[in-house]
């Protein structure tokens, strides 16, 4: 790819054949002309003077800007070699296709022939890319005049954007089609090629993580089925120096402080159609933590109430990170306690003998600096406040760089810019800072279609409107239609995050949706209007406090196949209900102190009574324990879950009021599968077997996620499972709307497994990792059940975007 391979090329007499011959050939002649005149007047030959100097050729360019760039004085004495760096200079300029410098007598005539003017700049051959997007990385442009060393660049440029696709075959050649009044028309032909993708990612010196495991960690993944869809297996640079940046941390947050990659080698195979990717690391000893101090050289503060809120312990495995939340929570104690410019500096001793890493964290005084203003550029739509807001500083306050840098974080955590540059600056004084955010933003609207299917539902479409952003508040607003065989939705969703400027996130949610399933013996429609408020308790706990009002009602199908009990239930209407909840939230899963391991703890209740038709106080609470074993390979979750529903109105319960276990809580049973149900015989003795739901539930689900031996290109990984659960009590219940007895015998109640019955279901899943989206297969059996539950072996969940 270059501006002289013309040869054999049919567009060389357009103008980049004779490039090197228009640079080449007056040179040659200048020389050859010197030579000649020293041979004839060997002493005139070193020694020139010209009274005046003439332009020819130019046409554009002023002949006092030519001579300018020569530089030649009028009436002194220039020597050859100064003419000839006159020569360099003009021809530098990159004005000029050609230049001579002829002397002639006291006359220094300059013959120039200027380069044409770029007319147009096309693009042919581009599909992956288009033509306004490759305009934009050019330096080119149109109505400029043509350089050739510019055009090259902009070859180059443009290989460059396609390898960065993947296709690093790709070629590009720029070429010229000349025009009336010495203008040209620039033309980039674009051979694409096909792209080129890893084939395979292998690691060289790994012993404790398997390449199975660090494969996960890398953005660049290998090729596999679903390649149309998938761009993170194409070859690109850039890529390449993250992964080793994560791959790094990965092993840091570990305890491998040794870590590091010697190299990354990429070779093409044989065929030379797709990269191996090779990285050559060198792991290390892991360490762990050893003694773990806090001593005090800040005068007059007391080591030991910043030593207490430390949360890392001796025999944790040492991770840079918990090094640093713990100065950041020490500092925040600092601004609690209002000792300003604490600094915490950790002092780590390496013990070699047993791999243990102690830690100091010395309480000095920093500098006394302060943050004199806050300087925000490059937010076209965004609000200033919406930046602001992720400081924990303002102007005034004692300058902190980790809390710079963590606002640095949060403002690129947003995800409303491209890039985000905070830096700091010395201001006015030396006691002072300004801190610069230059930012980039980005769009951050999206429209996302989406399909489903699970055997309850069916297939079903998604259709999401969303702007992140809006009015470039930082606010979130959004619209979601959803619909599937037997369910359909409508929600408007609205967020903000900062309420009344303080870190309390405000939501709100309304809709409509109805169902149609073939698994309950009627339809629904229901209505909701929901405003909620969270906060922050704590570094890894929130508080979510929330209204709901909900308007539902229970509907006949045009032929009833329902029981009594179901029936008294459809004859109450509509029912609206009214009521005050909150949540409570820890999650140690992402945050805590062992990245394998981790806790969810959730529990809530909601009030109903505040207005409306119901009252009652219904409380959930649920416990996630997972860890991976194995290095990371098998996943190991146990999860707990329960609820209760106490009824305290004056009218009966419903199904759509109780609970009933659906498959995200209770694998192995149809919806409304398992639990107390109605089986009043109808006219001709045939039991209706209506699911009625209850208001006691508590399920234990245990799972483990391994991988199948399976190339990973596959994405399949396997699961097995075990849930055991219970769903019982009628309280509340019209049971006296069912038949008295039951069967030929007569002699039993119509109601069944009211009084709860523990189930348990084995079962084993395939997971899939798609291109389109997560999807899941599970098979299972019931190991124990009630001869009237509903089993429901197999179940298959796919959610997807495009």
């Amino acid at each position: 790819m270059g501006l002289g391979s013309t040869a054999g090329n049919p567009c060389a007499e357009r103008g980049f054949g004779r490039t090197v011959l228009h640079r080449v050939l007056p040179t040659f002649v200048f020389f050859v002309s010197f030579f000649l005149l020293a041979l004839s007047h060997p002493a005139a030959a070193q020694d020139y003077r010209f009274n005046s100097v003439r332009v020819e050729g130019n046409q554009r360019i002023e002949a006092a800007t030519v001579v300018s760039y020569a530089a030649i004085a009028r009436g002194k004495s220039v020597s050859a070699g100064e003419l000839n760096d006159a020569y360099q200079r003009i021809l530098g300029s990159g004005l000029f296709e050609t230049v001579e410098l002829t002397p002639r007598g006291g006359t220094l005539v300059i013959s120039v022939t200027e380069y044409p003017t770029i007319n147009v700049i096309n693009f042919e051959g581009n599909r992956r890319i288009k033509d306004e997007d490759l305009a934009k990385i050019v330096e080119s442009t149109s109505r400029q005049v043509f350089n050739p060393a510019k055009a090259e660049r902009d070859a180059n440029t443009i290989a460059t954007a396609y390898s960065q696709q993947g296709r690093v075959a790709a070629t590009v050649t720029p070429r010229i089609i000349r025009r009336t009044d010495n203008r040209v028309d620039l033309i980039f032909e674009i051979a694409e090629g096909s792209t080129i993708e890893v084939e395979r990612v292998s690691f060289v010196g790994n012993r404790v993580y398997s390449d199975r495991r660090l494969r996960r960690v890398l953005q660049t993944k290998q090729a596999n089925i679903l390649r149309a869809f998938v761009r993170s297996d194409t070859l690109i640079e850039d890529r390449i120096e993250f992964d080793k940046r994560v791959l790094r941390d990965f092993y840091l947050s570990r305890g491998y402080v040794d870590f590091r990659v010697n190299s990354a080698n990429v070779e093409f195979t044989r065929e030379r159609d797709a990269f191996f990717l090779v990285m050559d690391v060198q792991e290390g000893q892991q360490f762990r933590f050893g003694k773990i101090t806090t001593v005090s050289e800040y005068p007059g503060v007391d080591a030991a109430a910043y030593g207490d809120s430390l949360k890392i312990k001796s025999g944790v495995v040492y991770s840079p990170t918990l090094v640093e939340s713990s100065i950041a929570r020490q500092e925040r104690l600092a601004i609690k306690q209002g000792v300003d410019f604490l600094r915490v500096e950790p002092r780590i001793t390496r013990n070699e003998r047993d791999l243990t890493l102690d830690v100091e964290f010395a309480l000095t005084k920093g500098p006394r600096i302060f943050v004199e203003r806050i300087d925000i550029e490059g937010n076209t739509t965004t609000l200033d406040r919406v930046v602001r807001q992720q400081f924990r500083i303002a102007e005034g306050d004692p300058f902190n760089p980790r809390e710079i840098r963590a606002s640095a974080e949060r403002i690129r955590a947003l995800g409303f810019f491209e890039k985000a540059d905070v830096e700091a600056r010395e201001g006015t004084s030396k006691e002072q800072v300004i801190i610069d955010v230059n930012v980039e933003e980005k769009p951050t609207g999206s429209l996302n279609l989406g399909g489903s299917y699970s055997v309850n539902d069916g297939f079903g479409v998604a259709i999401g409107l969303t702007e992140n952003n809006f009015l470039g508040r930082g606010q979130r607003l959004s619209f979601t239609f959803s619909t599937a065989e037997d369910a359909e939705s409508y929600v408007l969703g609205f967020t903000e995050p900062f309420l009344l400027g303080r870190e309390l996130r405000f939501d709100l949610d309304m809709g409509f949706s109805q169902t149609d399933s073939s698994y309950s013996a009627f339809d629904t429609q229901r209505a909701f209007f929901s405003p909620a408020l969270t906060f922050r308790l704590a570094e890894i706990s929130t508080l979510n406090v929330h209204y709901s009002w909900d308007g539902s009602e229970m509907k006949s199908r045009d032929t009833p196949i329902h029981g009594p009990v179901i029936g008294s239930e459809i004859a109450q209407g509509g029912v609206t209900t009214s009521g005050l909840g909150f949540t409570y939230t820890y999650d140690s899963r992402l945050t805590g102190l062992d990245p394998n391991s981790g806790v969810l703890f959730e529990v809530g209740a909601d009030y109903a009574g505040l207005g409306g038709d119901s009252e009652y106080i219904r409380t959930k609470a649920k416990a996630i324990a997972q860890t991976k074993i194995m290095n990371e390979e098998v996943t190991l979750r146990a999860t707990f879950e329960a609820g209760a529903l106490n009824w305290m109105g004056n009218t009966n319960s419903r199904t759509l009021d109780r609970f009933s276990l659906t498959s995200d809580i209770m694998r192995g049973f149809e919806p409304l599968g398992m639990g107390p149900r109605d089986l009043s015989p109808d006219a001709s003795g045939v039991a209706y077997d209506d699911g009625l739901g209850g208001n006691l539930y508590a399920v234990a689900r245990f799972e483990a996620d391994f991988p199948l031996g399976l190339p990973e290109e596959l994405g399949l990984r396997g699961g097995v499972f075990l849930d055991v659960g219970n769903l019982w009590d009628l309280s509340n219940v019209n049971t006296a709307a069912a038949a008295s007895t039951c069967g030929p015998a007569g002699t039993s109640s119509c109601i069944v497994g009211a009084d709860g019955a523990w189930r348990s279901v084995i079962g084993i899943s395939f997971l899939w990792s798609t291109g389109l989206g997560p999807l899941r297969f599970n098979f299972s059996r019931a190991i124990s059940k009630e001869s009237f539950d509903k089993e429901q072996t197999f179940d298959l969940t796919l959610q997807a975007k495009f």
